[in-house]
């Protein structure tokens, strides 16, 4: 099922909306992950750059479903770098691109996601194989598919951000990024550091999930509080570089890397796109 349907907007601009975003993330200062100013956990900033270049075609590929935009930009991504640069990019943006495309409501996408969807979905994890994933009692990605990806979704949920956005209609990314985004704005901000301002949004809401993954919910709540202590009073429009550079420095020190507050800073800046080009997702 795909539920009611009408014309949206234009997959190949979807496509630049989306490659945009992914670059403008990379663009700004993020502590602990991969971006302009600093690489780290063995990535490099090309890798994520051609990942953008070669995953738009199809999150935007017109009349594809949430599954197989998330399934073939995971494997177009891993046939051109050799490794997981954007699942949890590719699942958050794709159902915003599903409902630009059908000029419907997120909430309305997720609603009509179908077994198809989550066999893809399945199948795209298995494909990126991303770190920390470890096994769960039930719908184990490993195992056959559930016939609800919300079902999969909420079984998940619990530890992991990007799952519960399925659950929550993506409600982090308006209360939190757009929030900061909009307060970043009004300060007068370039666009660049309204992306810093997003993800250290994010980062200092809630616990990462990727570090909870790999390094455990303990870990993970320690870095948001430490991250908001380190950073309180921080004046983005001073272009604080060497602090931010050492917050970085430290997190990458210890191997610690904030990927789904980077994921989730993306999905915000897609949504804001998609949503100045006339997109109604909420």
């Amino acid at each position: 099922m795909t539920g009611p349907c009408a014309s949206g907007l234009d997959a190949a601009l979807i496509g630049t909306l989306y490659r945009a975003a992914c670059l403008a993330e990379l663009d700004a200062l993020k502590p602990g992950n991969v971006h302009a100013y600093a690489a780290g956990h063995r990535m490099v900033l090309a890798d994520f750059m051609t990942s953008a270049d070669v995953s738009a075609p199809a999150l935007a590929r017109a009349g594809d479903g949430v599954g197989a935009r998330v399934h073939d930009g995971v494997a177009a991504t891993m046939a051109a770098v050799g490794q997981n640069t954007n699942l949890g990019i590719l699942l958050l943006c794709a159902p915003l691109a599903v409902a630009a495309e059908r000029n419907q409501t997120v909430a309305t996408v997720l609603e009509y996601l179908d077994g198809a969807d989550t066999e893809a979905v399945f199948a795209a994890i298995r494909l990126a194989n991303p770190g920390g994933l470890g096994q769960a009692e039930r719908h184990d990605v490993a195992n056959a598919a559930p016939g609800s990806l919300r079902d999969a979704m909420a079984e998940a949920a619990g530890r992991d951000r990007i799952a519960r956005a399925y659950m929550t209609d993506f409600a982090d990314v308006p209360a939190i990024g757009l929030a900061a985004l909009e307060e970043a704005r009004a300060a007068g901000l370039d666009a660049t550091w309204c992306t810093t301002a997003i993800h250290l949004a994010f980062l200092r809401s809630v616990p990462d999930s990727h570090i909870a993954r790999k390094h455990g919910a303990a870990l993970a709540e320690r870095i948001r509080d430490e991250a908001a202590c380190s950073l309180t009073g921080i004046d983005l429009a001073a272009r604080p570089i060497d602090r931010l550079l050492a917050f970085d420095a430290s997190l990458k020190a210890r191997n610690i890397n904030p990927g789904t507050s980077a994921d989730f800073t993306v999905a915000t800046l897609f949504w804001d796109a998609l949503s100045a080009a006339g997109a109604r997702l909420a």
